[in-house]
This record gives structure tokens, sequence and C-alpha cells, in this order.
């Protein structure tokens, strides 16, 4: 597993910077020995017979979900100005969202859109199951290639051979709704803080007779299980070890043990966490946007954003904090995620060709600059806020990420991130197999532990460590 450590620099420069040495298209990214028009006045009367701008192809694409008015709004305008350059192809919008229990099913029924959304750990399984395109030849021929973010796109290099494009990512925090605290005067705790420090801010915000919880740790769905390895990381736990060609877990540890108690404190001796416990993501994040909890656990971005546009803070009474030391002068080790593109292996060597091109469409372009300018600009209007993510997906320190460094602190509207706690978040990538596998089944322990206090949480781990090692890692081949 690759361990990613970031200075108070580095992970600024993640949050805000990135980089384009090289010449600007536009926002064309122009494919390798082709010459697509920039206009109708350029456009070849004799153009090559291999020329991709002049066949018919139609694609299917990820579109955010409706409750994202602003994101789709940002794809809208990409489709329209992709269609200037390459009006031969018919973009057809999916509402499919990933997940993880369906494209398998997709893929055997031809229905995965042709470029679609996924989730960090999802590289090495889709590339194994044959259900993300190898698309090595085109990134190969990118013009931009060194200077994509290697902290995200190499969790999608697998073998050497590539199977998505970054995005985003982040390392998971801790958001804190910090007027909150300050209306029961509860002392803010230090960014540098612990285990403990945050049981008993959360354990002292909480009255459960209204209905408020100091902390929603999800409780149902993958995400539970995602939320609580924060703590087996910080804990100075292991998912798993790959050595010798066999995967072997980890996860029944000591490490692993003092997660499971620490999410019983929580529970049981705290009383913290929403009576009502089987949360997925959006619950969790809708409830702290609605005031309903005071801290939830997730990539910071989302919470932020729903927590300004949705429910009436502001940016003051907001906090981000990296995920809780088990003790003092610990490690702040957040799981790192992110969102990722992956091109159909089922669609055609023409329709994979596009969907690259429509994927990096915006990637270090003005024109991609001023598509977000405008969102920043219609998002102030409706007074709301434009929240980035932590991380982008090109490297840090360089020209064009100054730009983009320039365009948000142009705009008051623009999120800022900490530089405190962003010195102290130390980023930790997902285990390479089966990770969802594993996070669904520590989402069963976790149920147990928030339904019956005195669970014996020993005799829990050893059976999901034999059931996992036999299900599925006995069953891999690295």
């Amino acid at each position: 597993m690759r361990k990613i450590s970031m200075t108070i620099a580095a992970v600024l420069a993640f949050t805000l910077i990135l980089a384009a040495c090289g010449k600007e298209d536009g926002g064309t990214n122009k494919p390798a020995n082709t010459n697509p028009p920039e206009s109708k006045s350029n456009t070849s009367t004799n153009p090559p017979a291999d020329d991709i701008t002049q066949r018919k192809v139609s694609i299917s694409i990820y579109y955010p979900t409706p409750d994202r008015i602003e994101d789709r709004a940002l794809e809208d305008d990409k489709i329209k100005r992709f269609n200037e350059v390459y009006p031969n192809v018919e973009i057809i919008k999916s509402d499919w969202q990933y997940n993880p229990n369906e494209i398998g099913i997709k893929m055997g029924a031809n229905e995965a859109p042709t470029l679609f959304n996924t989730y960090a750990s999802e590289g090495k399984m889709l590339a194994e199951k044959g259900w993300a395109a190898d698309i090595t030849e085109l990134f190969d021929n990118y013009q931009f290639k060194d200077q994509m973010n290697p902290m995200l796109q190499d969790l999608f290099t697998v073998n050497g051979k590539v199977y998505g494009i970054a995005q985003r990512g982040y390392p998971t925090g801790v958001t804190v709704n910090k007027k909150m605290l300050e209306d029961k005067n509860i002392a803010i705790p230090s960014f540098d803080w612990t285990w403990e420090d945050m049981l008993n801010t959360a354990k002292a915000v909480a009255d459960p007779k209204a209905g408020i919880a100091g902390i929603a740790p999800m409780g149902k769905g993958n995400e539970a299980g995602w939320n609580w390895t924060n703590f087996l990381f910080t804990a100075g736990g292991e998912i798993q070890k790959v050595e010798g060609g066999k995967v072997t877990a980890l996860f029944n540890s000591d490490a692993g043990i003092k997660a499971f108690e620490y999410y019983s404190k929580l529970k049981w001796e705290a009383n913290a966490i929403p009576q009502d416990w089987a949360l997925g993501w959006s619950d969790a994040v809708g409830a702290f946007a609605q005031g309903r909890t005071a801290m939830v656990i997730a990539g910071p971005d989302g919470p932020v954003d729903q927590g300004l546009n949705q429910g009436g803070m502001t940016p003051d009474d907001i906090l981000v904090y990296p995920i809780p030391a088990y003790e003092k002068g610990g490690k702040h080790y957040g799981v790192l995620g992110g969102d990722f593109l992956v091109i159909n292996p089922n669609a055609t060597k023409d329709e994979q060709e596009i969907a690259f091109y429509y994927a990096t469409f915006d990637y270090f372009s003005d024109k991609g600059l001023e598509s977000l300018e405008r969102n920043i600009l219609d998002r102030q209007k409706e007074n709301k806020f434009y929240v980035p993510a932590v991380f982008q997906y090109f490297k840090p320190d360089a020209e064009y990420g100054k730009k983009v460094n320039e365009l948000f602190q142009k705009h008051d509207n623009v999120y800022q991130y900490g530089e405190e706690t962003m010195g102290l978040i130390d980023g930790k990538a997902e285990s390479p197999y089966a990770t969802q596998d594993f996070y669904g089944e520590m989402t069963n322990i976790i149920q147990e532990v928030f339904s019956k206090q005195g669970v014996d949480i020993k005799a829990q781990l050893d059976t999901k460590e034999k059931f996992v090692q036999e299900k599925y890692y006995d069953t891999i081949q690295p």
C-alpha cells in the first residue's frame, strides 16, 4: 500500500495549483495526427481519410445528479463547446451513477455509458474484470500526460497500463460546524487533535433529546466501512498486504480492535451519534448541512458545499479538520479518495477515442478556466459558494496552476481551505484489492457495534477475517 505524505506547501499546491508547462490548445485538446476544426472557416474541404472529426460518433457520458445544479450547468457548457469542435459527435447524457454492485450487470447487459465516473478504490478491480478500457495508447499520445497529478493518476495505472483519467481527489477529513460549538460555549479543539479530543467534543455538543448528534459516522452501505477505515489507519493498522503473489488480510489486529472500540465509545459512552445511525453518505452530509450533527467524516468539499449552499452557513461557521490522530503526535491519516473517469471497453475504437477527448477537453485549457469563472460568477449572483476539490488532476507549482490560483483569489465566494489543516493531513491510499468488499464487511461489524452494547469485537474480526480472506483474497492472483 502506498503512503502519501504532504507538507503544508505541497498540500496547498494540490489544493489550488495545477501544472501545465506545455502549449495550451484553448480547450480543444486536439487528438494526435488529426487537425479538428477550430471553426467552420478553417475546415478543409478535403479532410484526411482518418480524420475522426469527419466520422459520425455517438457517446454516452456521466451526467451529474439533479441536485448538483451548478455541476450540470458546467457540463452543459462543456457539451456545447465540445460540439463546436466536434460537430460530428452526438453526446447522450446518462443518469447512471457508478455502483460497485451494479457495474458487472451493466457491463454484461452492455448498458454502461461510454464514459462513466468511478472512485479511487476501483481501478485495479475494473482493470482486472475487463470493465475498464485500456487507454494507454490514448494517454501516451496525450500532450499533457506528464503534467497529470501522479498522486491521483497512478491509482488507475495497473501493471504499467492506464485504465482511467483522474478528475479530482481528497484526503478524508472531518468537517465541523464551528457555530454549533460556539453556541454551546464548547472550546474549539486544536487542529492537531486526537481521538479523545473528537470524542469529548462530540459528547459535549450532542443533544440527543433535541435530535442533535455530535458526530454522524456513516452506518450503512460501503461508505460506513470507508469512514471506519480512517480510524484503522490512524491506529496504525492496515487492510491487507500483497507479498509473493498472495493477498493477506491484516485488519484483524490491535488497531482494528481499537478502531471498533472507539466507535463503541462514540455510541454507548458519549451518546454522540444519531439515534437513527443507519446513514449513508448523503444522509450524513445532509444531516450536517441541516444542523443535525456538528461533525461529519467525508472528503471535505462535499459537506462544505452543502453546508454553505444548502444549509445557509457561512465560511466562518465551518472548519475542516484532518482525521484525528490516535494519540498526540500521531499521524492524521485520511483515506485518499477521488473521482475518476473510465471508458467502456465495449465501446468501439472511435467511441473510446472521442470519449477520451471529451474527458480531457477542458484540462489545461483557457476555455476551461473561462467556463469555471462563469460558473463562479453565476454562483455569486445567487449568493452561492464555489468549493474546489482539495486535490486536482494536475501537478503542482506550474504556470497554468498560477492562473487557477489567481482565478480563485479574485472571487470572495470561492472557499479556501485552512493552511493549518492542510499541513496536518496525511493521505493514505486505499488497498488495491477488493476494497469495496472489505468496506461492506466492516459495515456489518459497525452495525453490530451500534445496535448492541458489549459486542465481542475480537470475535467479530476473527469471523470477518476468515470470510474476507477465503471469499475475496484467496481468489486474487496479483
